[in-house]
């Protein structure tokens, strides 16, 4: 990794633990310089507009979905378990860390265009690869006809994470993600399969602080 992209990766950091706890993006570039030390020529060189530090940052989130999703591919054989868990531990993750949920504002195609080529190029590759592992997962669970699956369960996610958030939900609620499942199940059609039971929540649950206490 270059030192551009290092300090850029440092920077798309300090955004994010900005943002945490806000229900907007509310965050300027002006902000970052005492936030991050960094001098406010080279933040704007990173940055050239505002719209640049929100793609960016939703390029820096997605990017982390892509490295969970790959975690996920090595730790779960059945594809709708595989599925769930990955939205699961994404709403644990933004809710445990207080996340700004960036589906509040990404994707938008009038943002995208206020951007740089580059950021704008680098979000769309990132987010149309974690797009493509999601609706490639749907694809092997089993398409039910009748309605465009993806884009239900899509709507779906980014309605949960921002009511959850809005909501205030406690991360170590396990019968949040049981019903958050449920539902996702249900979307994709599948919901007489089998799914996890509540006390698999509560073990997944107790494993995630675990993994966490070890790190």
């Amino acid at each position: 990794m270059s030192n551009w992209q290092q300090r850029e990766s440092y920077l798309t950091d300090i955004a994010e633990r900005c943002l945490r706890g806000h229900k907007s993006f509310d965050l300027r570039r002006s902000h970052l310089v005492e936030a991050s030390q960094i001098s406010k020529g080279t933040i704007y060189n990173h940055f050239p507009s505002e719209a640049d530090l929100m793609v960016a940052v939703a390029s820096a989130h997605y990017r982390k979905r892509l490295e969970r999703a790959a975690v996920d591919d090595c730790d779960y054989q059945d594809c709708l378990i595989r599925f769930l868990m990955h939205h699961c531990w994404g709403l644990r993750d933004d809710l445990l860390y207080d996340r700004f949920i960036i589906s509040r504002v990404m994707p938008n195609v009038e943002l995208l265009e206020q951007a740089t080529d580059d950021n704008r190029a680098a979000f769309e590759q990132v987010y149309g690869e974690y797009i493509q592992w999601n609706n490639a997962l749907i694809q092997s669970i089993g398409v039910v006809e009748g309605f465009n699956r993806a884009e239900l369960v899509a709507n779906y996610l980014r309605g949960a994470q921002i009511n959850c958030d809005d909501a205030g939900k406690h991360y170590n609620d396990a019968s949040m993600y049981h019903q958050f499942s449920f539902a996702l199940a249900q979307l994709m059609g599948h919901s007489d399969k089998r799914l996890p039971k509540l006390a698999a929540y509560i073990s997944w649950l107790a494993e995630q602080e675990e993994t966490a206490n070890a790190a």
